[in-house]
């Protein structure tokens, strides 16, 4: 039995919302040395994940894991609960991050799509205001054809994958309604070739009217908006893909309602993803004509990943990180993926639900967010079982740099430091970025880099390696400005930043003395300003040396990184078929029973059909033959029964008086059916062919 965890309370659409699960199951009563330990959840993800991971993967950290977890069963249900409790605030922290981001970066493109849609409201009451009287009067105005153009804006979201544009057209729907303006939707599925205009029609009609008549007809909308609370309201009408949408059903919309639109001010936003021709490819030259085009342009993917890896990734915003060799797989993953955020954010998740279900001290990260975070852990450490405390100071970053002497106190003040070394390891990577912004370095690229623990432990010239990457910056005084704002804190570089900020003043005046007097003054501009960006460039290195120290080479890092690659790639990638091979020849790990694995056998009748045929299927190469496995699953299925009452070789007429031994024979037959074909649904069979039909072919082989 198998049951999730409590989701979160905030709403998450479908493709971010991953929640980590746990098997519940409880078996048979064990023995009396078995009986003690609770059928806790953690130690059933560590097999999991010793059976998933990479090779890579250390065992030694895998079995101080599961040490931790099965000595520590007493509090086990309590800090199961504070790390799902510490994931939930976590990722809660990192969305809400991530919508404000998001937010910020549309808000320039909705105040934009705001004046517009003013403007084009005074513009259509600047030909015509017609009365209540005549707006409900049931045919259009007889106006110009000039007149009979729908304003529309085309925003340019130049995204790869439509899923990165939801959220940026459900913000702008929300804007627009707070500001008084009437809201309709319409999706792709709405200008579906099959129903026609009419169903996109209805669809409109039914988010602004609160009755929609059977027969849906334009006068219906133009009765709705000549009510009192309607009137003088604007209606923007919301298309999120233009280019899914069909043209010929677009179009006989826009015919439609161009015709009404002095009696009903209505308008069109549509995303474009592509380029700013799709709707001259996807509508006729009679409905574009129609048509009042105004472009607008969201931020670029770039400028938005660029973003929010600054906020959630550069910046400790939840206590939790990720390593060096997860962040290339992040990255990689994003790429493969036609860049879409949607799938950055998605892995990101995933990733964090990983580490606070397989990291035992995870829940400390939840300090990072505290006013006193010393305090936290201390008292969280004070709390901790005898055998955890252990596993605080046994971690393969703490036994390198740290001594057991007061280990309490050595993991509060290594977190504390690893905090502040986290601060300003940002702080300059932010300066590296800001140094490099104007020669298209990305962010995500940088932050890889920064993270790379080789470039620290074997002391190799890491500075060279980004300053190499970063092209010298035109203008210098304000990069020294930004950097002035990030290093806030750090008084030693901020002190340095304060005196090349003086010496650029001194730098301005020599080059107005150079306008007034080029002749006298060429030299000494040239002997100024290298210098000055030689200082900057000798300051950018120092910092780096000193300050760019990556996470994984700080004590207890372990806590709040997760490393494990492994794990992430099968979750996100995945081997179906391997991990449901893997489930079926280890059953038993999992249901925590007695009866499967009495006396060490291997395969027992008490296991499942599929189980017990998974197990066997090992026995044999590629092909199988159907008689000898149906024979071995016979023959394990009757070993619990008593030998008299199995006979292979009865005679017919014995078969006829005894009708339950056939009885048995048919029901071993329908279990044997049955489970071949649950192998063959899971994909681990292939089943026979006409030309073979005695064998079946093993997909999936290996354990």
């Amino acid at each position: 039995m198998a049951a999730a965890a409590p989701s979160s309370e905030a709403p998450l659409t479908a493709a971010t919302n991953i929640e980590p699960f746990f098997v519940l199951h409880k078996g048979d009563a064990l023995s009396t040395s078995a009986s003690s330990l609770p059928p806790h959840l953690a130690r059933w993800r560590i097999d999991v994940s010793r059976l998933t991971s990479s090779p890579n993967h250390k065992s030694r950290k895998r079995s101080r894991n599961e040490a931790v977890e099965e000595d520590s069963s007493g509090g086990a249900e309590l800090y199961e609960r504070l790390r799902l409790e510490a994931f939930h605030r976590a990722w809660s922290k990192i969305q809400s991050t991530i919508n404000e981001v998001l937010r910020g970066i549309s808000l320039k493109l909705f105040d934009q799509v705001l004046e517009w849609v003013h403007e084009s409201f005074s513009a259509v009451r600047s030909i015509a205001r017609p009365t209540t009287a005549e707006v409900q009067q049931p045919y259009p105005l007889l106006t110009d054809v000039i007149c009979r153009k729908i304003p529309t804006a085309f925003v340019l979201t130049k995204n790869a994958e439509f899923v990165d544009d939801i959220t940026t057209f459900r913000d702008l729907a929300g804007h627009l309604e707070s500001n008084g303006c009437h809201l309709a939707k319409l999706s792709a599925a709405d200008f579906s070739a099959k129903h026609g205009v009419g169903s996109c029609f209805r669809s409109l009609l039914r988010q602004l009217l609160s009755y929609v008549p059977d027969v849906a007809h334009i006068f219906a909308l133009a009765s709705w908006y000549s009510l009192k609370e309607n009137y003088d309201q604007p209606i923007v009408v919301i298309i999120d893909d233009l280019e899914q949408c069909c043209g010929d059903v677009l179009g006989e919309l826009v015919m439609m309602l161009s015709e009404w639109v002095i009696k009903i001010p209505i308008f069109f936003v549509m995303g474009i993803a592509t380029t700013l021709d799709a709707p001259g490819k996807l509508l006729s030259s009679e409905a574009l004509q129609r048509l009042e085009p105004c472009k607008l342009t969201l931020g670029s993917p770039s400028d938005r990943m660029n973003a929010l890896v600054e906020a959630i990734l550069v910046k400790p915003c939840a206590g939790f990180c990720i390593s060096h060799e997860v962040a290339v797989f992040l990255r990689n993953y994003f790429f493969k993926h036609d860049g879409t955020i949607t799938s950055l954010i998605s892995a990101l998740k995933l990733a964090c639900s990983k580490h606070f279900s397989i990291e035992p001290l995870s829940f400390l990260c939840m300090g990072m967010l505290e006013e006193d975070c010393e305090n936290f852990w201390r008292n969280e450490f004070d709390a901790l079982p005898q055998v955890m405390q252990k596993y605080s100071s046994g971690l393969p970053s703490c036994t390198r740099e740290m001594g057991s002497s007061n280990s309490g106190n050595n993991m509060v003040k290594g977190l504390s430091e690893l905090m502040k070394v986290q601060k300003d390891w940002s702080s300059v990577l932010l300066c590296l970025y800001e140094a490099g912004r104007h020669g298209k370095v990305q962010l995500l690229d940088i932050f890889c880099e920064a993270l790379n623990p080789y470039l620290h432990t074997q002391k190799m010239p890491n500075s060279a390696t980004f300053l190499s990457k970063v092209p010298a910056s035109r203008n210098i005084i304000h990069l020294l400005e930004v950097w002035s704002i990030h290093l806030k804190g750090m008084n030693e570089i901020s002190v340095k930043v304060k005196e090349l900020q003086s010496t650029t003043i001194s730098v301005d005046s020599v080059r107005i003395t150079k306008d007034k007097w080029p002749r006298r003054s060429t030299g000494s501009a040239g002997n100024c300003t290298v210098p000055l960006n030689d200082k900057v460039a000798m300051l950018l290195d120092d910092a780096t040396r000193n300050f760019l120290v990556p996470v994984e080479c700080l004590p207890f890092h372990e806590i709040i990184c997760f490393k494990n690659v492994g794990i992430l790639q099968s979750a996100l990638i995945g081997n179906p078929r391997r991990m449901v091979q893997l489930d079926l020849l280890k059953s038993h790990r999992h249901l925590k029973c007695s009866c499967c694995r009495k006396n060490g056998i291997a395969v027992s009748a008490s296991m499942h059909d599929t189980s017990i045929m998974c197990n066997l299927a090992q026995e044999y190469g590629d092909v199988i033959n159907l008689h000898d496995w149906y024979l071995s699953f016979d023959g394990i299925i009757n070993s619990t029964h008593s030998k008299v009452k199995r006979k292979p070789h009865a005679s017919p007429l014995k078969k006829k008086s005894k009708p339950m031994a056939a009885e048995s024979e048919a029901m071993i037959q329908a279990r044997f059916c049955r489970a071949v074909t649950e192998l063959q649904i899971t994909g681990l069979l292939r089943m026979p062919s006409k030309r073979r039909p005695d064998l079946v072919q093993r997909i999936a082989f290996g354990p």
